[in-house]
């Protein structure tokens, strides 16, 4: 997002926390309900248009999403969409991917409230990583052909009783409504906003044997004084890598491994 809606985001992000900090507000409920609004907005693009409308007053947009929405939602989820609805957008479709970003928020609040926010990070770690061991799963969960309570029925033969439910409603909306972006590029999306709950960067460590209570330790301790801030460790095991680690935080690698000290000799040899 650029200039208006990042702002107009950055404002319903803090409505959002202000809300959840009252812990009688149901979390898991506003998720739900900011979902069900999110398939509404992607389905009806007139709706969208107008409530992002410059021509128009922020109370006037206001007014109709309370006309719209009164009564379908809680007054805290109309609360939270007419307060988005009163900002300037730059583009209609970034409310719809705000809502959205505030549905998934609002469920790892309900998370962390639970003390499961951990296991909801290692959950979609490990699940992104089988989906993308297996093209099989891949194409089921993914096919623009199938219906999608064909895709749902999957999801809780495969998590039912196996993942925490936030994860697993999590899984489901990004399975059942992708919006257009992958299902990888989803999870490490939702994997950084659980991250950011604990205001922690997210690294991702792939060693060739798993790594000691102590090797973890060590390595977290190490990262959080590079980056100045607590590192949450996904952690994956690839005996290709032959020895060693390699760390990836967000763009940036850091790579230990004797493979890939073997390719740099043989780039070296080669040249």
């Amino acid at each position: 997002m650029n200039g208006a809606s990042r702002e107009a985001l950055a404002a319903g992000r803090e409505q959002l926390d202000a809300l959840t900090d009252n812990t009688s507000v149901d979390a898991a409920k506003l998720g739900e309900e900011l979902a069900s609004v999110t398939g509404l907005l992607d389905r009806e693009g007139s709706l969208r248009r107008a409530l992002t409308d410059p021509a128009k007053t922020g109370e006037a947009k206001a007014g109709l999403a309370e006309q719209l929405l009164g009564g379908q939602i809680g007054g805290e989820t109309l609360d939270l969409v007419s307060g988005l609805v009163r900002s300037r957008w730059s583009r209609s479709r970034d409310l719809t991917d705000a809502v959205e970003e505030l549905s998934y928020a609002a469920d790892l609040v309900a998370a962390q409230r639970a003390g499961a926010l951990d296991d909801v990070e290692d959950e979609l770690f490990r699940f992104g990583r089988i989906v993308s061991g297996s093209s099989e799963l891949r194409a089921a969960l993914t096919d623009k052909v199938a219906v999608t309570s064909a895709k749902a029925e999957l999801l809780r033969s495969l998590l039912d009783g196996r993942v925490s439910p936030v994860t697993e409603r999590l899984v489901a909306r990004l399975v059942t409504h992708p919006r257009g972006r992958s299902l990888e590029a989803g999870l490490e999306a939702l994997s950084k906003l659980a991250a950011a709950r604990r205001n922690r960067m997210v690294a991702v460590v792939v060693s060739a044997v798993p790594l000691t209570d102590q090797q973890k330790q060590r390595l977290g301790a190490a990262l959080a004084k590079l980056y100045g801030r607590q590192v949450h460790l996904n952690l994956d095991v690839d005996p290709t890598v032959l020895g060693g680690i390699t760390v990836r935080v967000g763009e940036e690698v850091i790579n230990g491994t004797i493979a890939d000290r073997l390719e740099e000799a043989a780039r070296r040899m080669a040249g």
